[in-house]
């Protein structure tokens, strides 16, 4: 009989068991939570105060002190990943719950930011519909990204990635944050502009920045009123960094040409959310850290966070800073 029970949170893809060896804990009963619903905390509560250990799936259900303070429970807490900011890993500490995380495979968001991109632009995924329904031809007339300009907003390991995407591409590179000096440009090839300039300048902005009180509402109505009527943004880092609203207002009014969405406010994204009724925009559901790769590194790094927990030789055990 199993002396420990495993939540698996936010299993949208039903894939948990099948890739990791979960053979390795006999000791454990594991159950998969594979409904694509944002939780409340009252309601994570419900669900996960039988066990003794909870894996989560990146910020899809958060753990803050209320929740971790009404789980008495639980032992092991691990992410995908080895940073977590929806953790209160200080209330995590003060109740001997150790958290874990994971190793992760390359940056699988930069084929999201382009892709987002080529298909605002070029409109592929839009003609394969059109021409699997039946239209005989095409319609689009679209814009090559080569030759226009990359505002980056965040030069860090995501940003500087996408730099050099961009150069392949034949398009020029700019960059602005609020730690970003003009030396680091130089040395990767990325010339250095003032914020309001990025946006101007522009014909697509693509943010990399991680979400913290510093980068909330980053781009507001100000910023975006700055663009071209013929720029796009993208975003694949975390939606609150834009001001929502003022987005889907500049949208709706044409103030700017369109926008390459894969993260949002609320995730799931709501169903009767704007952006889904949009033709300039276009969404996906938070796909950027979600590849094979990416899975196929996190669920054996899980098993093996369980495994060594178990035997009292706990692996990447994530710090409270």
């Amino acid at each position: 009989m199993a002396t420990y029970r495993c939540a698996i949170l936010d299993d949208y893809q039903n894939v948990a068991k099948g890739l990791a060896d979960w053979s390795k804990l006999p000791e454990v009963e594991v159950k998969v939570f594979n409904d694509a619903v944002r939780r409340t905390d009252d309601e994570t509560i419900r669900d996960v105060k039988d066990f003794d250990i909870v894996v989560m799936m990146r910020e899809r259900t958060p753990f803050p002190r209320k929740v971790i303070e009404a789980l008495p429970k639980l032992k092991l807490l691990i992410t995908t990943g080895m940073a977590n900011r929806s953790i209160d890993a200080a209330a995590a500490a003060e109740r001997n719950v150790t958290v874990c995380g994971t190793t992760s495979y390359g940056n699988p968001t930069t084929g999201i930011t382009f892709g987002l991109m080529i298909e605002l632009t070029r409109r592929i995924g839009w003609e394969n519909n059109r021409m699997k329904n039946g239209a005989p031809w095409q319609v689009t007339l679209g814009a090559d990204i080569e030759g226009q300009t990359l505002g980056i907003l965040g030069l860090g390991k995501l940003g500087t990635r996408a730099a050099g995407v961009a150069k392949a591409f034949g398009m020029k590179t700019i960059a602005w944050s609020q730690n970003l000096t003009p030396e680091k440009c130089q040395e990767l090839g990325v010339e250095y502009v003032s914020k309001d300039d990025l946006f101007r300048r522009s014909d697509f902005v693509t943010v990399h920045v991680q979400l913290s009180d510093r980068t909330r509402n980053l781009i507001t109505a100000k910023e975006l009123g700055l663009m071209k009527k013929t720029a796009y943004v993208i975003n694949t880092s975390r939606g609150p960094i834009i001001d929502e609203k003022a987005l889907i207002a500049a949208l709706t009014a044409k103030q700017i040409a369109g926008a390459g969405l894969d993260v949002f406010d609320v995730e799931p994204l709501p169903l009767d959310h704007p952006f889904r009724k949009m033709g300039n925009v276009v969404i996906t559901p938070h796909l950027g850290y979600v590849s094979q790769q990416n899975y196929d590194r996190y669920y054996p790094d899980i098993v093996e966070n369980i495994r060594g927990w178990l035997d009292k030789k706990p692996v990447r055990v994530v710090a409270a800073k």
